[in-house]
């Protein structure tokens, strides 16, 4: 929105060119989405605290958890709205990308607030049926997707390139939109599904979501993105506003949900930020660098899956409890030292992942 308004006052004030810098307004992006977190949060949480909005801790979880029930949740809507505000006024609203983003956050995020609604309100622990959260999660996919693959200018947009290899770019067509769907479903869960331990999810998403914007903003620049000989998408560059908002809506998010956490975000936040995630991705055209930077997710995800596949086709756990996260508990990990290793190993994965756009 910012952006217009420069436009206007460039005519009597060449020094407002500054708003047309990319790098400018992430950094502004980043600073205002951090402001609003931190300043409505507190105030977001004694309302919560006031209707009585807190946490409903399952029956089966560790016995550690059950001093958390009562905790105000549904706190993710306290990123989205910073998420929201930031992105809308430092990026330029002409680009398609940013309003694609923007919206797949916000429409999962609205699944996400259902699936709370009723675990809180109406008392539901199971929350929304998994085949109608999976099946509104896939239609804001399969949407997006088709937008981004009808009005890419070409294959490099919809090819997808391999780690450490400077010449491979599989063009797998229309097959482009199942692909894509399905890592920004994949994502949401693995997400939601990290989300168990205060502070566990939210800053792996930070650092997993700033890296994408470093990404997102290469490809967009043709120089940069030939150096690297990564895919030049014309205009990714902007989602490094939304990056931003990311990033500052994150950590102001986490100064309330740090261990003991004053505030939960629930699967509106959960859910949206796995969504963001992947759909930067797709858009950056670095699906598998993702995988390697959000390692933390996808081990968790997967330990579920394990879990219950193996206890169905044999009658045996793996592990003492899924997510990954819990059997550390039950082996006797306080809960901090299982958030922070879980963080340690986040920064080396993105930092891994962002070496391998030179490692090529």
């Amino acid at each position: 929105m910012l952006v217009w308004l420069s436009d206007f006052l460039m005519q009597f004030d060449s020094n407002f060119a500054v708003l047309q810098y990319i790098t400018v307004r992430g950094i502004f992006s980043v600073l205002t989405a951090l402001g609003v977190s931190l300043l409505i949060g507190p105030t977001m949480i004694r309302r919560l605290n006031y209707h009585q909005i807190g946490q409903v801790v399952r029956d089966d979880g560790p016995e550690t958890h059950f001093s958390k029930a009562g905790t105000p949740t549904m706190g993710g809507a306290l990123i989205l709205v910073s998420i929201a505000m930031s992105t809308l006024l430092w990026s330029d609203l002409s680009n398609h990308y940013v309003w694609v983003v923007l919206l797949v956050t916000l429409s999962v995020g609205g699944v996400g607030w259902v699936d709370d609604y009723r675990k809180v309100f109406e008392k539901n622990t199971a929350g929304l049926a998994p085949r109608w959260k999976l099946f509104w999660q896939f239609l804001v996919a399969i949407t997006a997707s088709l937008i981004l693959y009808y009005t890419a200018l070409g294959s490099v947009e919809t090819a997808y390139i391999v780690p450490f290899f400077k010449e491979v770019a599989v063009d797998t067509g229309f097959f482009y939109v199942v692909i894509s769907s399905l890592m920004i479903v994949f994502f949401s869960n693995a997400v939601n599904l990290t989300d168990g331990l205060d502070g566990l999810a939210i800053l792996p998403t930070v650092m997993v979501g700033g890296a994408l914007g470093v990404i997102a903003y290469l490809a967009g620049h043709s120089e940069f993105s030939a150096y690297l000989n990564i895919p030049n998408v014309l205009g990714s560059g902007e989602i490094v506003i939304f990056a931003g908002a990311l990033v500052g809506a994150g950590m102001g998010f986490l100064w309330f949900n740090t261990y003991p956490a004053q505030i939960f975000m629930g699967d509106v936040g959960a859910l949206a930020l796995g969504a963001a995630l992947g759909v930067m991705a797709v858009i950056a055209r670095h699906e598998i660098i993702l995988f390697i930077m959000g390692g933390v997710f996808v081990v968790e995800a997967f330990s579920v899956i394990i879990q219950v596949a193996s206890f169905k086709l044999t009658g045996r756990r793996v592990f003492r409890m899924a997510p990954l996260h819990h059997h550390f508990e039950l082996k006797g990990w306080p809960e901090p030292r299982v958030i922070v290793r879980f963080w340690i190993i986040t920064v080396m994965l993105v930092l891994f992942g962002l070496a391998t756009l030179k490692l090529r």
